[in-house]
């Protein structure tokens, strides 16, 4: 029996590199965050080997993406310059292109030189939390460089986007902006667009789980979902709980996500990610 997601004509493919990935059986990101200060993994993979190995289990296990990030995005995380960026991501986007060469690379920054640098150096999807709003050259360099782009909902600056943020009906409101922004990306050629309504991001407990009881919605824009509520704040507030410790709320959430229509769910562990996969999957496909 199909779900009512399915009627509603999505792209099921993205071109990465000349590679066509099929998402209509959804896929798993693996995260790998070089940074010092992410929310749960800060400072575990800071030297090149460790790093390498940590790609090399999420690969094992079945991540279908390795995403690279070297700036954290949490609330009150400190700046940093472009050049740290660069000298985070790059040498382990170039090590992973040269061990690992049929792994697909996800560069997680908001700066067009970065993005434009990392896919130079091997990665083949461009992940931007703020959707262009942070680099006013990046959708002409997505559009120039002709790959995948990821555009998330954020509400606020990194800083204080989790000070009380309001919306007078949050699911249309997320809706509504994603499609001005595909409508601007269209404009300029851009053809693998995947949304992501940002969970985390400028959201309380509430407005994250609207978004995710009505994710669904989300088919209306006719392009890929992601989903990544990885150990974030919506289960630990929920749970009570720390990022830890919070595995099972994750598996929870990711189910519900994969159900209401995610082609991408973005996760810290890959095993545990890629069974529940399979298990939706299957109950999917026997009801």
């Amino acid at each position: 029996m199909p779900d009512s997601f399915d009627l509603i004509p999505v792209k099921k493919t993205i071109n990465c590199k000349g590679k066509l990935v099929d998402l209509s059986q959804g896929c798993i990101m693996g995260i790998l965050n070089v940074t010092p200060d992410s929310f749960f993994d800060g400072g575990k993979f800071g030297e090149l080997d460790v790093q390498l190995s940590q790609v090399e289990k999420m690969l094992h296990d079945g991540a279908d993406f390795i995403d690279i990030g070297g700036f954290s995005t949490r609330p009150g995380a400190d700046e940093v310059t472009e050049d740290d960026e660069l000298k985070r991501v790059i040498p382990i986007i170039e090590n992973i292109a040269k061990k690992f060469p049929e792994a697909i690379i996800s560069i997680d920054s908001f700066r067009a030189i970065i993005a434009e640098q990392a896919i130079k150096a091997g990665a083949a999807i461009i992940n931007d939390v703020t959707a262009g709003e942070a680099d006013p050259d990046m959708f002409k360099t997505v559009a120039r460089l002709q790959v995948p782009y990821i555009i998330m909902h954020k509400q606020g600056t990194f800083k204080d986007m989790q000070t009380e943020p309001h919306y007078e009906n949050v699911v249309r409101e997320v809706i509504q902006y994603l499609s001005f922004k595909i409508e601007k990306l269209t404009e300029l050629g851009v053809h693998d667009i995947i949304v992501d309504p940002g969970f985390g991001f400028g959201k309380t407990l509430e407005h994250n789980f609207q978004l995710l009881k009505h994710l669904d919605l989300l088919r209306i824009l006719g392009k890929p979902i992601l989903a990544g509520a990885s150990r974030k704040s919506m289960i630990n507030k929920l749970l009570k709980t720390k990022p830890e410790n919070a595995l099972t709320g994750t598996i929870a959430v990711n189910s519900l996500a994969r159900l209401a229509g995610a082609d991408i769910i973005r996760v810290h562990d890959v095993k545990e990610a890629v069974e529940t996969l399979k298990v939706i999957n299957f109950y999917r496909e026997t009801v």
